[in-house]
């Protein structure tokens, strides 16, 4: 059923790409100017992609916001003249509310990502395939199989291809589409339309929102994220057993696994120079007597590669699932789980699959791999509840932009290394991604440097504090709404933390000689010297960040404490038979690190023990 006043809401929707796009686009380069349909179809694909909670309020907010726009400027905003618009977007700027704040970050973010993506192409990508009959694209109304996983990320694909590889019958279920790693650029925006779920436009609500991604396709994280490479630090894994009573965690017990999954992804440091970017991070901390370190990565490259262009990520559709399709392994992508019950001594699993077609798969065996938020919205769904959903953990992460005055940045920079680990686990510092969309939301707070972006963008690079944090979340599935609704509350220290590592970390950029630093925090001006950081916050505000992370866990907590773990220490959930869970959801807290590395070790660990144990 179509929403009322569809024409009035997407001509408001266009209305508003224009106004922003003209705002933010430098008017001497000749690929920013109009027309902006392809921008103003971008932003409407995404809020078809949204949360579908959040899809009713946007769709409210878009027509509430061009009627208003009759007090202001005596007319609709979508049939004003662009000085009106402007006049009226300046007006919604001033108001006080969060949730008019929120609406227009969402349309100029998009529309800064759109705007600074416009010369790569949309060609939709072709689906892979495997051996003969191994990726079930038309799956039967019922089917039986021995094993079933639901989930391909890290966690999903290994025990999937360990276990077919030692003769199991095992179907693999992805809600995604197989798409190769190359399928599209890395980090673009139509990396996010293909792989992220939610087109990238996942939020934990609070009193300050965080922003999360998750992937959408075979492979899950590991083919959209930068494959840093971190075994769990042994401090943590102590926490761990002294905390939950998780069993089998010592070093010479998960030795052989980590180096087992390093062998088989190719964990290794850059063969030649870092980037740019990455050394004017790690060369920062050294002049401040911090310690800073390479993080490897898993990464393959040529004979004699001098650089990453040269090398190939090592995600899992290059590495464990083709494996697991060598090994026997069924696929089943496009498929989304929505419940799963025992009957008669095994597990029936209901999923749609497509655009609507209803398929239930009877297992003797259940893996649930479908992620921190993911996982414990199907398993509470399914009338599991048990410490499931209750304490999800994540690594809230503020950024700035530095500006230095030589070339620090180009089209190929590739993924930074670096990352300082002075003051961890409390606080990480690090380089990311800094293309220029990336740069361009990273300065939406500093309009007059975000519109200068594409003269400025060799110059300038984003930076990062992540925090480990004390605070926690839940995941909770909504009646009638098919993605769940996850809760994030900071506490007073985590806020202190930020603007700790906010100030740390600028301070880094100007030991490494950056000339100017702009905070991703709204109301705080760029910074031009040290002596600026002592205008910073001593903690950041409710609501004025934008926080990220790419970091979620600990939602189905392992251990035998069953006061507050939802699974043993192998990933079965207590007091249910043959149901496991093997994801992030299992790490018990925040690791200060990368989580990959802990899922991929945990995953063969207890794929091995589920084979002895059967």
């Amino acid at each position: 059923m179509s929403f009322p006043f569809q024409a009035q809401r997407h001509d408001t929707a266009c209305a508003l790409a224009y106004a922003l796009a003209t705002e933010l686009a430098d008017p001497a380069e000749p690929s920013l100017q109009p027309p902006y349909n392809d921008i103003a179809q971008f932003i409407l694909r995404e809020q078809a992609r949204m949360m579908d909670f959040l899809q009713p309020p946007m769709k409210l907010a878009t027509l509430g916001f061009d009627e208003l726009a009759w007090l202001v400027i005596g007319q609709s905003f979508h049939s004003a003249p662009p000085e009106k618009r402007e006049k009226f977007i300046r007006w919604w700027k001033n108001l006080p509310l969060g949730a008019t704040k929120d609406f227009l970050r969402f349309h100029e973010s998009l529309t800064a990502l759109a705007l600074h993506s416009r010369a790569l192409g949309a060609e939709p990508p072709s689906e892979l395939d495997g051996p003969a009959g191994a990726v079930v694209r038309d799956p039967p109304a019922q089917q039986r199989c021995e094993v079933l996983i639901i989930g391909s990320g890290p966690g999903g694909s290994i025990t999937g291809c360990l276990l077919a590889e030692a003769g199991r019958e095992v179907v693999m279920l992805e809600e995604g589409p197989y798409l190769a790693l190359e399928s599209c650029e890395p980090f673009s925006r139509q990396e996010m339309e293909q792989k992220y779920r939610g087109g990238g436009l996942t939020v934990a609500m609070g009193k300050t929102k965080i922003a999360y991604v998750e992937g959408r396709c075979v492979g899950g994280g590991s083919e959209i994220n930068s494959g840093l490479y971190h075994r769990t630090p042994p401090d943590i894994l102590s926490t761990w057993r002294k905390n939950f009573k998780v069993e089998g965690i010592a070093d010479d017990e998960l030795r052989p696994h980590f180096e087992a999954c390093e062998r088989d992804v190719s964990v290794s440091l850059l063969p030649g120079a870092a980037p740019v970017a990455s050394l004017k991070l790690h060369n920062g901390a050294l002049k401040l007597g911090w310690k800073s370190m390479e993080v490897p990565r898993w990464f393959r490259y040529e004979s004699n590669a001098a650089s990453e262009s040269r090398g190939s990520r090592q995600s899992m559709t290059r590495t464990f699932v083709p494996r697991f399709l060598h090994a026997g392994g069924k696929l089943v992508p496009n498929s989304r789980a929505q419940s799963i019950r025992q009957e008669g001594g095994r597990w029936l699993v209901r999923a749609e699959h497509g655009a609507g077609k209803t398929i239930e798969i009877s297992a003797e065996t259940l893996f649930v791999c479908a992620g921190a938020v993911q996982t414990p919205a199907l398993l509470r769904r399914s009338g599991l509840n048990q410490n499931i959903g209750e304490r999800l953990r994540l690594h809230p992460t503020i950024k700035l932009v530095a500006q230095f005055p030589e070339t620090i940045n180009a089209a190929d920079l590739g993924v930074p290394v670096h990352q300082v680990k002075e003051f961890s686990p409390r606080l990480s510092f690090g380089c990311s991604i800094s293309s220029p969309p990336y740069l361009a939301l990273g300065l939406l707070d500093h309009p007059g440097a975000a519109r200068a972006v594409s003269k400025t963008w060799t110059r300038q690079a984003n930076y990062y504090a992540m925090i480990t944090g004390e605070g926690y979340g839940t995941v909770r599935p909504l009646p009638g709404f098919r993605d769940p609704l996850v809760r994030y509350k900071l506490s007073a220290a985590d806020l202190r933390d930020l603007a700790d590592g906010l100030r740390k970390l600028a301070e880094m950029m100007f030991a490494s000689g950056a000339e100017k630093v702009y905070p991703g925090v709204t109301g705080i001006s760029a910074l031009n010297n040290v002596d600026d950081l002592r205008g910073l916050p001593e903690a950041i505000s409710p609501g004025k960040a934008s926080l990220i992370t790419i970091h979620l866990f600990s939602s189905c907590p392992m251990g035998e404490d069953r006061s507050k773990c939802a699974v043993d220490s192998f990933g079965r959930v207590h007091g249910v038979k043959n149901l496991y869970v093997a994801d992030a959801s299992l790490l018990c807290t925040a690791p200060g690190v990368n989580p990959q590395g802990s899922v991929m070790a945990f995953a063969r660990r207890n794929a091995l023990h589920f084979l002895n144990q059967k």
